[in-house]
């Protein structure tokens, strides 16, 4: 592996990404997955000038061949131009092909001038697919699949954050969310707008299509950045950001069909205390333990925390804290049998100034050897 100078740091991580680094003012919106080989690929934005969410951003890459201990050097997978490729949504298929769904937009184009309708179709949100046949160290041209996966009323759309699902029996599963046009004297900038949504593929994403849409404009419960993972029995569980006035700030429901449909809609789950923010799922496969990252203190983004679920996400138990550090975006990854890997957004002062990366033994999340 190139010697790029990204060193494993005390207590078991490594730092991929650093704010100023490489050419970006800043890294955001982490997503990780493991290949076949074992091989690591970490991805994120890369922001040009700053860190905000518009802008010159690329999607980047780091690989570790070493379960994340180092890291080799960057390697920009999209970059749209000027503009901007965001909202890295990885997976790998079972031949061992990685999918990067992603979305695209102008530089220009804010979340705030989206939601308002003041930007055409051609500078707003586009979903977009490429693809790596050799573990991520070449990707081929991206593919536009927007007509397929955006209904056309659809104004704001973003992919997971974090890494998309292969079910077991082969479908591809990228949650994703999206705004409503207002109504009435409403701008379309209100929270009531948010809408949840998920993208299907059964050619290993060849063609695709939408799933469950779950819309409610009575500003109750609205469902934003999404994960997904998928239980022992089949059934595929959803949780979601909301910034919703329901009860605590995030939201889950349960499909039965591989994502076509939900049981019943979003409901709040109050279980998972934390601010406002994305999190991550991993079903561990050998226990029945789900996993969930996020920052776990109640008012603003710090401490980051694992915790496990035993009953396919209806309540959950703290499992393991990194620190009481600043801390934001998150995703978890299945590095081998004996270590959760978990790549997120912190620092001492600021969650955004690493994306770090951080071995974790599946012990110490399940309390019992796998």
């Amino acid at each position: 592996m190139t010697d790029t100078g990204v060193r494993q740091a005390p207590h078991g991580t490594s730092v991929p990404f650093r704010a100023g680094q490489d050419g970006y003012a800043s890294f955001r919106i982490p997503a990780v997955v493991a290949t076949h080989d074992g091989t690591l690929l970490a991805f994120c934005e890369g922001r040009v000038a700053s860190a905000a969410d518009h802008g010159d951003i690329d999607l980047v890459l780091r690989r570790s061949t070493d379960g994340g201990r180092t890291w080799g050097a960057l390697q920009v997978v999209i970059a749209n131009g000027r503009d901007l490729a965001g909202n890295p949504a990885p997976v790998v298929l079972a031949s061992g092909r990685v999918l990067l769904v992603h979305v695209r937009n102008a530089a220009t184009a804010t979340e705030d001038a989206i939601r308002r309708g003041r930007v055409t179709a051609a500078d707003g949100r586009r979903v977009w697919v490429t693809y790596s046949d050799d573990a991520g160290l070449t990707w081929a041209p991206g593919r536009e699949i927007t007509g397929q996966v955006k209904r056309p009323s659809w104004r704001w759309y973003a992919t997971t954050p974090g890494h998309a699902l292969l079910t077991r029996e082969g479908r591809v599963v990228v949650p994703a969310n999206h705004s409503l046009p207002p109504t009435g004297t409403d701008t379309g900038a209100e929270g009531k707008y948010d809408g949840g949504h998920c993208l299907l593929s059964d050619d290993d994403g060849a063609t695709w299509r939408i799933g469950y849409v779950d819309d409610n404009t009575d500003g109750h419960l609205n469902v934003n950045e999404t994960t997904v993972a998928q239980l022992p029995d089949g059934r595929l569980y959803f949780n979601a950001r909301t910034d919703s006035p329901a009860p605590g700030t995030r939201a889950d429901a349960h499909s039965a069909d591989g994502g076509e449909h939900l049981v019943k809609p979003f409901r709040p789950q109050a279980g998972l205390v934390g601010p406002v923010v994305e999190g991550s799922l991993l079903h561990l496969g050998g226990p029945d333990v789900l996993l969930y990252a996020g920052p776990a203190d109640p008012g603003s983004r710090a401490l980051m925390t694992v915790r496990r679920s035993l009953d396919g996400g209806v309540t959950w138990h703290w499992a393991h804290t990194v620190d009481g550090l600043p801390a934001a975006y998150a995703d978890l990854v299945r590095v081998d049998a004996a270590t959760v890997g978990l790549l997120y957004e912190t620092g001492d002062f600021s969650a955004y100034e690493t994306i770090t990366f951080r071995r974790i033994p599946v012990t110490a999340l399940t309390g019992a050897d796998t």
